[in-house]
């Protein structure tokens, strides 16, 4: 090895261009109480009941008639959110839980949430002031927790109103009005101690989502390399136990990170590796390195992307982004784990420096690829990270996060992440972390049938091997584990949303990040 690291933690562009939104973007904060505030702005649960929807505990604690409520279609459809005007003046909201489900809490906190937003946005437009929306400012919110409601209920509710109301916009337009906290009422008996940590630690898994989700969102004439790596170093610098290094193009040449260098080539702005260290004093159980792509714009070098849908590669980063936001979290969680976090970054681009179909790139370690599509650029740079891993940082579980390829999209659609895995016990253990934090995972094979499709004919390997898409780069991947227990999360349909859908907003998702905690909080126990 030559070259000693290089800590270059760029000051986060935020503070250059006033434009850009403040990175990490504030959340609602969460607060779980016993009494009911008058004067607050409140909602109310609706449930499906044996006959039609349970009206009745609504219309108690808003002194209204059940008939008002059928009145404004109040339903149990889950997410379904109707604002109700009280006697004493102000409004009250009721929102659908449906047979109450924590999944179903999570609808109704995000439609709650982007209800109220859209309220106040309302209120801001028509110049009404924003108190008329009741009596006590009306960026506060207080909801009624049913009797029995436990621990997954206010996890579920809490990530929804956290998440559902997120927004990112580059404007020079004034910051919209927004929820600013909102009261929990724990019912009669209820361990509001108990609830109240269950709220901290979910407001931490959707603080990584929407981390994450800024990250992908910031736009790539702002976002590159230098950029991403140095604004995660100034985010990792303000909390206790994480390191961050930003090695540069310079050490990685000196040190033979040939994929890295390949796939950035063709840009004027080099690439970066990023390694985020969290190694408590109380550290128990198995080191975990987690790596994430971290290609800031894709525009798939030489064999170039159609132009209709490249404006999402400014998207390309979001496993990268989970990784960054993961080690956050889960330094601020004080976890009992030593994790590394590697992020390899890197801008795909055209030019007469970019690397070319049927270049021989050597890996960090030795290792030899040749090269079929410019456009399988992230199992380049996932290589060298994976091989630098396995040689320097002694890992003893390997996940990486991508949003790799499309056939996972057109396999599992926009909702749920791919899983490979040669541990069968690591891939049960992201598996239930997934269904824990209301993140959909599904196990592919590594069919060994297409392993020796991986073996090159100029190279060691090559990056394009014939044969499934998604299946024959969890192939390729496999060859830099090093024989680890390992996992490879394909996030490229869920890492990007559309339209807005439960707790996901339209744009960035921040999918894995709460995975990747969860994951990290289950090994740790």
């Amino acid at each position: 090895m030559s070259g000693a690291p290089v800590f270059r933690s760029a000051q986060p562009t935020r503070d250059a261009d006033p434009a850009l939104p403040v990175i990490p973007t504030s959340l609602v904060e969460v607060d779980v109480v016993q009494q009911w505030r008058d004067g607050v702005p409140g909602a109310v649960a609706v449930a499906d009941g044996e006959s039609g929807p349970e009206l009745a505990p609504a219309a108690e604690q808003f002194d209204v008639d059940v008939a008002v409520l059928q009145a404004v279609g109040a339903s149990a459809g889950a997410g379904d959110v109707r604002s109700v005007p009280l006697p004493a003046g102000g409004v009250g909201w009721v929102v659908g839980v449906g047979s109450g489900e924590p999944v179903r809490w999570r609808s109704a906190g995000a439609a709650l949430a982007r209800a109220v937003r859209e309220r106040l946005g309302e209120a801001v437009e028509s110049e009404e002031e924003v108190g008329d929306l009741g009596e006590a400012s009306a960026d506060y919110l207080q909801v009624r927790l049913p009797d029995g409601a436990d621990g997954d209920v206010v996890s579920a509710l809490t990530l929804g109103l956290a998440l559902g109301g997120y927004r990112f916009r580059v404007t020079a337009q004034p910051t919209p009005p927004r929820l600013r906290k909102v009261l929990l009422v724990a019912p009669e008996g209820a361990d509001v101690a108990a609830l109240g940590e269950q709220v901290r630690r979910t407001r931490e898994l959707a603080a990584a989502t929407a981390l994450a989700r800024d990250l992908a969102n910031a736009p790539s004439n702002i976002k590159d390399p230098a950029w991403f790596t140095g604004v995660a170093a100034d985010l990792a610098a303000g909390v206790d136990g994480l390191d961050a290094v930003v090695r540069d193009e310079k050490w990685l040449a000196g040190n033979g990170f040939g994929g890295i260098l390949a796939v950035g080539g063709g840009s004027s702005r080099p690439p970066r590796l990023l390694e985020l260290t969290y190694r408590p004093g109380d550290a128990a159980g198995p080191h975990l390195v987690l790596v994430g792509k971290g290609i800031t714009f894709d525009t798939g070098g030489i064999s170039l992307k159609p132009a209709e849908g490249m404006h999402l590669m400014r998207t390309d980063m979001s496993g990268g982004a989970a990784v960054i936001a993961a080690l956050l979290s889960i330094a601020r969680l004080r976890l009992p784990i030593r994790v590394t976090g590697l992020v390899p970054s890197a801008e795909n681009h055209v030019s007469g420096s970019a690397y070319r179909p049927g270049d021989v790139v050597r890996h960090y370690g030795g290792t030899t690829t040749e090269v079929g599509n410019t456009d399988a650029e992230g199992r380049m740079v996932l290589a060298d990270a994976m091989a630098y891993a396995v040689d320097r940082l002694e890992p003893d579980l390997l996940v990486d996060v991508a949003t790799l390829t499309g056939a996972m999209k057109v396999a599992l659609g926009l909702r749920t992440g791919a899983l490979f895995a040669t541990d069968d016990a690591l891939a049960e253990q992201i598996l239930g972390a997934g269904e824990r934090v209301g993140e959909a995972w599904w196990r592919m094979p590594l069919l060994e049938d297409h392993a020796e499709d991986v073996k090159g004919q100029l190279a060691d390997v090559r990056q394009t091997p014939p044969g499934p898409g998604g299946i024959t780069a969890a192939l390729f991947l496999r060859e830099f584990t090093g024989g680890l227990p390992w996992a490879h999360l394909d996030i490229a349909g869920p890492a990007r949303a559309d339209k807005d859908y439960a707790e996901v907003v339209a744009g960035g998702t921040g999918f894995a990040a709460r995975s990747l905690v969860e994951l990290a909080a289950t090994l740790a126990r």
